[in-house]
């Protein structure tokens, strides 16, 4: 990484930290993650399991609207504020521009999840340190379970994945339909594999065609949604996390050439 790219990857992360936004989308997600503990009380037997469920679905949920609503704004608000001209007018390529952003709140993207992820360990130590041994030798798996980094690991590769895509919509349309374009990409990326049988379920060619090439267009996030497995304490093999988080390294590094290929050719005369 560049001394330019540094520089701005370090002004942004202090730009997000003052945000008020940040703290209340933590906030709640910090909340939520304590409500989990009373919930968890309600379902005899079952606590662990609804506290780590609850846990890592907060630390996803807002983790994306972290990534979403910071992200739409890194492009946008330099140029509703006019301050992107100071900015290219230095010794600054746009490439540095755009990558130093995404590098930016990517680091404040990991630094609130680490808090994130470190509320609900607290939490899960509290629960096994106050249960009875009787009852934790029932559990399917221990409260401290390092399975849950696993999960927290491919929640943040996940969420790198859709700042990539915020970002490259930020480049070339308003905020609000970035956001639109961003969170319908989430949705359509945990059932992308649907595309991929397409033509199993409609008989035209060339729908079957456009089904699979958007198949291979659009991110496949299914894969990074490793919660259940981790709550139900099934085994998940380390070629399978080595294989999803080199797609997700190769997908950010395609959407943020196109990302770059983008804001290089936009006149802000």
């Amino acid at each position: 990484m560049s001394a330019t790219i540094a520089r701005i990857a370090l002004n942004v992360f202090r730009e997000s930290v003052r945000d008020k936004v940040l703290y209340n989308l933590v906030f709640f997600a910090l909340l939520l993650i304590a409500a989990s503990v009373l919930l968890g009380q309600l379902t005899a037997g079952q606590e662990v399991k609804i506290i780590k469920d609850l846990g890592l679905a907060a630390t996803s949920v807002f983790g994306l609207f972290i990534a979403v609503f910071i992200g739409i704004g890194l492009v946008s608000k330099e140029v509703e504020r006019r301050s992107i001209y100071a900015l290219l007018s230095k010794p600054i390529t746009r490439t540095e521009f755009i990558l130093g952003k995404y590098a930016g709140l990517v680091v404040t993207l990991a630094v609130n999840l680490a808090v994130m992820a470190a509320a609900l360990f607290a939490v899960l130590v509290w629960m096994d340190q106050t249960t009875p041994d009787t009852v934790r030798q029932a559990w399917a798996a221990p409260a401290v379970d390092p399975r849950l980094l696993v999960a927290v690991l491919l929640i943040f590769a996940e969420l790198a994945i859709v700042t990539a895509v915020a970002l490259f919509f930020s480049t070339f349309s308003s905020p609000l339909v970035a956001a639109a374009l961003t969170f319908g990409l989430w949705v359509v990326g945990h059932f992308n594999a649907d595309l991929r049988h397409f033509e199993q379920v409609v008989a035209s060619s060339p729908a079957a065609w456009l089904a699979r090439a958007l198949y291979y267009a659009l991110p496949n996030l299914a894969p990074f949604d490793v919660k259940a497995q981790v709550v139900h304490a099934d085994p998940i093999a380390a070629g399978y996390i080595a294989w999803t988080l080199g797609y997700g390294l190769v997908y950010i590094a395609l959407v943020l050439t196109a990302a770059v290929w983008i804001f290089s050719r936009r006149d802000f005369k």
